[in-house]
């Protein structure tokens, strides 16, 4: 007796099964060149995602860590946060017409990120608690929500939530289609990152680790908010990055991806566990499309860590080469 199946049965069989099938790289990773750094991250997650193999991980422990200046978006020719807090020191210098002769507020007036650095980490702890504490945490996130609407790049004159990896955007899709969960592990602030995390990237607001700031609970006119207080709490950061991945996410990750010496120990911490890990980093090459620059930068300074690529087995993906197009069309092109 020969049996036969409708048109709907196959489709509704489809719609079922597909999902749970891992994604082909040449549909997902459409702005990667095909080569040695896509066939890696194909490979990996083909061997992780295929139930029966050797290397099977089962869903709960897919997780997959990205830091976000410079892996995920421009950060060139300073992080965005630290425009950010320029542009807040001047918004709010008015009301101090002592910071135009008083370190390190007349260098962020005068955005002389040399005089800056000279001041240290003092110095930028100062800035921040003059500039993102003193209101709730609702406050905060709608000065940081109004600034992004607003700021433009200074190279590009695009919006920096525009100036996204086109590559790592896929990239991430390509990993959840496959039963990853991803999150941001950022030196960033935790509070100036999860505002637009979600709409930008598909990473919701709870699976964001960055450096924070104290907030203490109160109750104003009965209603009950947060406070941001003068007071550094964490920094994310080197030695900090495995550190918020433990008190964050409780896993170690299986799969880490960044671009300098910043997340060396990110990776390093990834990849030291037991069974097939991965680690990537973003190597910006390409002076036309982007900014090139490695190991003398002020800014996402790769240089330990690209040594140590080699010798622990991590992906180095060459932006020039490896990657077809760098940033999505502008939104008005879409239109």
């Amino acid at each position: 007796m020969r049996c036969s199946f409708s048109k709907t049965f196959i489709v509704a069989v489809a719609v079922a099964v597909l999902p749970h099938l891992p994604a082909r790289a040449a549909d997902a990773l459409p702005s990667w060149n095909d080569g040695a750094a896509k066939r890696a991250i194909v490979a990996f997650v083909e061997k992780v995602a295929k139930p029966g193999t050797p290397d099977f991980v089962e869903p709960a422990k897919r997780i997959a860590v990205f830091d976000n200046d410079g892996t995920l978006w421009s950060e060139q020719p300073m992080y965005v946060q630290l425009a950010f807090l320029f542009d807040r020191v001047r918004a709010l210098a008015p009301q101090h017409p002592e910071w135009k002769d008083k370190q390190p507020y007349k260098a962020a007036l005068e955005g002389d990120l040399k005089a800056l650095g000279e001041t240290g980490m003092r110095g930028l702890t100062e800035l921040t608690a003059a500039t993102h504490a003193g209101m709730s945490a609702e406050e905060f996130e709608e000065i940081v929500t109004q600034w992004l609407a607003t700021a433009r790049h200074p190279k590009f004159d695009r919006p920096y939530t525009e100036l996204v990896y086109q590559p790592m955007l896929e990239l991430m899709s390509y990993l959840r289609y496959n039963g990853f969960k991803t999150f941001i592990v950022s030196g960033g602030g935790i509070d100036f990152i999860r505002p637009w995390a979600e709409k930008t990237y598909g990473i919701p607001p709870e699976q964001v680790v960055g450096s924070s700031i104290e907030v203490k609970y109160e109750t104003k006119d009965g209603e009950s908010t947060l406070v941001r207080l003068p007071e550094l709490r964490f920094v994310d950061d080197k030695a900090g990055k495995p550190v918020g991945i433990h008190f964050h996410i409780g896993r170690r990750p299986i799969a880490a991806f960044g671009n300098s010496d910043g997340d060396l120990e990110m990776l390093a911490y990834t990849t030291a566990g037991s069974g097939l890990r991965f680690g990537l980093l973003v190597r910006h090459d390409d002076s036309e499309r982007e900014y090139a620059y490695d190991r003398d930068s002020l800014f996402g300074k790769l240089d330990k860590a690209l040594d140590e690529a080699k010798a622990r087995g991590w992906t180095v993906v060459d932006m020039k080469r490896d990657w077809k197009t760098v940033f999505p069309p502008e939104q008005g092109a879409l239109r």
